[in-house]
């Protein structure tokens, strides 16, 4: 038996979440007063390996930080969460990269700087453990600059090895769109893109018909539509939606997104259907909004089946 179920490989940083009604910054040295300012644990991949293990996953991380005071941050707060960082390279080269989050209702901003959030190298993942995992999961792939090259050759060892594969491109800072992501999908087992990158990606007139062509490359192409909740298109034409909970009043959307894709493939490794997986998924992107940062409000299992009982 494999020793974890989900393997993680991306970023790894802090973010600095300021909220409140006014978070436009405006220069010419003036001062702005915002509501809340938190200090959490920040990057794609970290958020969701900490949602995994939150639903019960056994999970490990792997990612780069620098060997400072935001990298131990990130170590000791993954640690705390149940999450194997034995994959972890600590840096004495690289700075632990950081996210300034400008969160208003509704709504949010990032500035990012990127430090060692880009740093993975494929030839630097551990094989055995790559080969240890149930599912590798590929978090911020256009932020994955030093991994992507490397990866359709790491993601056919892990499906060769018999395991399964996943992808969240997150957004494209270059805005380019591409970076032989056409290669690896076809390597992907499911693709977990918002419905403004999946229309860039493909090029497609709206999210449902970027799933639908997405679904020719990937098993399970599953879209998040934030307050309209997702859509998924699996290989064989086949279509899957799923409403967002109604009840949940959001603090801070960050790591929504993130939380989605740890309640989507906690369902799939559980053997669920792709209908109950994408419901659960939706509950968990709904139910880490109810306090500041990605994970301080990411739910159970139980939580989060609670609540797509009540919303069935």
């Amino acid at each position: 038996m494999p020793d974890f179920d989900l393997l993680v490989l991306g970023d790894c940083n802090p973010d600095l979440v300021l909220r409140g009604p006014d978070v436009e910054p405006a220069f010419g040295q003036v001062e702005r007063l915002v509501d809340s300012a938190d200090l959490v644990v920040g990057g794609s991949g970290a958020i969701v390996a900490c949602g995994a293990a939150r639903l019960g996953l056994r999970t490990a991380f792997a990612g780069v930080v620098g060997d400072d005071v935001f990298g131990r941050f990130m170590l000791d707060a993954l640690a705390a969460r149940g999450v194997d960082t034995g994959g972890v390279v600590v840096s004495p080269h690289e700075q632990t990269g950081v996210t300034v989050v400008l969160a208003r209702p509704g709504d949010r901003g990032m500035l990012t700087f990127p430090g060692a959030i880009g740093a993975l190298r494929a030839d630097a993942v551990d094989a055995d453990l790559l080969g240890s995992a149930r599912h590798v999961h590929v978090a911020s792939y256009f932020l994955q600059t030093a991994l992507t090259p490397g990866l359709p050759d790491l993601f056919g060892s892990v499906r060769a090895n018999g395991a399964s594969t996943s992808i969240d491109p997150n957004w494209d800072p270059a805005e380019r769109w591409n970076g032989d992501l056409k290669e690896v999908l076809r390597l992907t087992d499911v693709f977990l893109p918002n419905a403004e990158e999946a229309t860039r990606i493909t090029g497609a007139a709206d999210p449902s018909a970027a799933a639908a062509e997405l679904s020719a490359d990937v098993r399970l192409t599953a879209v998040k539509l934030g307050r309209e909740g997702a859509l998924a298109a699996a290989s064989g034409g086949v279509r899957i939606q799923a409403a967002a909970p109604e009840d949940i009043e959001p603090v801070d959307t960050t790591g929504a997104g993130d939380s989605f894709d740890a309640g989507l493939l906690t369902g799939l490794l559980n053997g669920w259907s792709h209908e109950r997986a994408l419901a659960l998924a939706c509950a968990c992107g709904a139910l880490s909004t109810r306090a500041a940062g990605g994970t301080a409000a990411q739910p159970t299992l139980a939580e989060a089946l609670e609540l797509v009982e009540r919303a069935a």
